[in-house]
Formats: C-alpha cells, sequence, structure tokens
C-alpha cells in the first residue's frame, strides 16, 4: 500500500506550493518585479529557498517511491517525512539568514541519501533474488 509516500508526496507539494508563493509576496514586499532576480539580501534568500528546494526535488521524488517500491512503503514515508521537516527547518533558518540553513539543508541531504541507498540495496536483493 502505498498510502503513505502518497501523503508525504502531496504535503511536498503543497510546502513547495508555499515557498514559491513565499517569493511572490518577498517580490511586492521588496519591489522586486519580474524578470529581476536579485536586488535586496531578504529577497534573495526567499527565492535562494525556492530553487534549492526545486532542485532537491528532482533527487528526493524518485528516491523516495524507489525506495518505497523496492523496500517498504512505510518505511520509505517515515524518511520522506524527515526529508520534508528538513527542507521546511531549511526554509524557516535560510529566511532568517544565510548561516541558520544548514541544519535542515543537512537533516533532508541524509535522510535524502538514506531513501537512495536503501533504495539501491532493494534493488540489488531483486536483481539476485534474495529474500529478507
Amino acid at each position: 500500500m502505498y498510502l503513505y509516500p502518497s501523503l508525504v508526496t502531496a504535503l511536498t507539494l503543497i510546502v513547495y506550493q508555499v515557498l514559491t508563493v513565499n517569493v511572490g509576496r518577498a517580490r511586492m514586499k521588496y519591489k522586486i518585479m519580474p524578470p529581476a532576480m536579485s536586488g535586496d539580501e531578504n529577497f534573495e534568500r526567499v527565492v535562494r529557498v525556492q530553487q534549492n528546494t526545486l532542485e532537491q526535488l528532482v533527487f528526493f521524488l524518485p528516491a523516495l517511491w524507489l525506495f518505497s517500491f523496492y523496500v517498504n512503503p512505510l518505511w520509505g514515508a517515515g524518511l520522506g517525512t524527515v526529508w520534508l521537516i528538513g527542507r521546511i527547518i531549511f526554509a524557516w533558518g535560510y529566511y532568517q539568514a544565510a548561516e541558520k540553513r544548514v541544519a535542515g539543508f543537512a537533516i533532508s541531504t541524509l535522510s535524502g541519501i538514506s531513501l537512495v541507498l536503501g533504495a539501491l540495496v532493494g534493488i540489488g536483493l531483486k536483481i539476485f533474488n534474495v529474500q529478507i
């Protein structure tokens, strides 16, 4: 059953949409109109949160689903939830100051790597028809 990885995916998309809306709000607040992507440092941090999260989604979503399919959907959802919490901590910290993004980045990176490595182990076990 892939209910929980589906829930994590939906929540991840909602968080990403909130980050995207925050860029629009920051544009208005700091009076930086498209296509400009620079100006006030506070605006640039909001943009970086959204852009970095988009970059990480390309890695995270396939890792979540590969792990869930080849290892365990409940464990995948658990690691995916940790990744999502890490991204929220990353955003919250980065909005305040660039140096405050590190903890959230580390949490999401480590959980994402765990998903990929776990998926590779699960795939390898399937390839060699090993039952655990």
